[in-house]
């Protein structure tokens, strides 16, 4: 006997599964005006095909693609948590533009990846305005990404980031720390605050205090919550170097992310050289004293973690570095000499924090 057939079910649409096109196709319609801003004259065809057409500057004669990729992580969940969404995207195009800038490379473009459980266009334009922001410092070119709607997958609310930056630079011209030695100078260049990293702790060390997100922070200047302080966009610092390599010759970059100063700086020195930083040389933002205090963070702890206030290491000679001082402040830069290269004896460790 022949089973009876199932009654078809009532029409099903891929807006009853959870995605809406409509969304999607108006967010594009909305960002497009923001990533405008930031096209270069090398962009051919941007938002909106298949895929992004972007030739290499004419000027250089040997160019090398340098790319980078990366996300902002738990720093999210203070975004969520304050229904901030304007400057996430900031840090996500900061985090991977100030990583290809450490070999001396200049950003091109810029693709972003934003997934959701359901679209909220007006979330989602927020965030991408702020990437547009973020391109528009480092002077790339937003010239496409990714919107996903994951239903019944993702956490209702709440979305995901990643951001993919390339940038160029001349061959002979490329950063790789191997000519850092002894006697070299360290410039620090001042962060905005923990910039993208170690969220995770921060968010722990909130839980375990109980602290008030809408208090100011102690000790902060200007009156700030504590919020609005973590909250703060990490610092591009594309700009004002791309200028300093034109008067002085930057031997070695560093972007100090996910390890902080212990573990960042010492990426960039070849075997045999240390890095020696003199704690008293730059004041550390209060935001940093806050967590130390309410976290008990051993010191040691906070500079494998937290930047502790300085964003990026810049390596010159040392009959150099007060002209380059200079320029990183006539750029607009906030710099400091916290460290010199010393030689590196067996065993010991790549950077030391002393109190000098």
């Amino acid at each position: 006997m022949t089973p009876p057939v199932p009654a078809p079910p009532s029409p099903l649409s891929y807006r009853d599964a959870g995605v809406d096109i409509d969304a999607g196709d108006a967010l594009v319609e909305r960002i497009k005006p923001y990533a405008k801003r930031t096209l270069r004259p090398e962009v051919l065809a941007g938002i909106g095909g298949f895929g992004a057409l972007v030739e290499l500057p004419k000027r250089y004669r040997e160019p090398v693609l340098v790319s980078g990729t990366d996300g902002v992580g738990t720093k999210l969940k203070l975004a969520f948590a304050l229904d901030r969404h304007d400057t996430i995207g900031i840090d996500l195009v900061a985090m991977s533009v100030n990583d290809i800038l450490v070999q001396g490379a200049e950003p091109l473009f810029f693709l972003d990846y934003y997934v959701c459980e359901r679209l909220d266009v007006a979330i989602a334009a927020d965030v991408i305005k702020g990437i547009a922001l973020g391109c528009e410092q480092a002077g790339c070119a937003l010239i496409g990404g990714e919107t996903a709607e994951h239903p019944n997958a993702f956490v209702p609310g709440e979305y995901d980031l990643a951001g993919f930056a390339v940038g160029v630079v001349e061959k002979a011209k490329a950063i790789d720390g191997t000519r850092i030695g002894a006697g070299d100078v360290l410039l620090g260049l001042a962060s905005s605050g923990p910039h993208s990293n170690g969220y995770s702790l921060i968010r722990r060390i909130l839980d375990v205090s109980g602290a008030d997100l809408a208090a100011p922070v102690p000790g902060g200047a200007g009156g700030r919550t504590l919020g609005e302080t973590l909250l703060e966009p990490t610092r591009i610092y594309v700009k004002p170097v791309l200028a300093l390599m034109q008067v002085v010759d930057v031997k070695g970059m560093a972007h100090i992310t996910g390890g902080g100063l212990l573990e960042n700086t010492h990426r960039m020195f070849p075997d045999g050289v240390a890095a020696r930083l003199e704690r008293r040389r730059w004041p550390r933002p209060a935001i940093f004293d806050w967590l130390q205090k309410a976290g008990n963070v051993a010191d040691a702890e906070m500079h494998r973690v937290f930047n502790c206030g300085i964003g990026m290491v810049v390596v010159v000679a040392a009959k150099e570095a007060e002209r380059a001082q200079q320029a990183l402040a006539d750029a607009g830069e906030t710099v400091f000499r916290i460290g010199e290269v010393a030689p590196r004896a067996a065993g010991a460790p790549a950077t030391t924090v002393v109190d000098g």
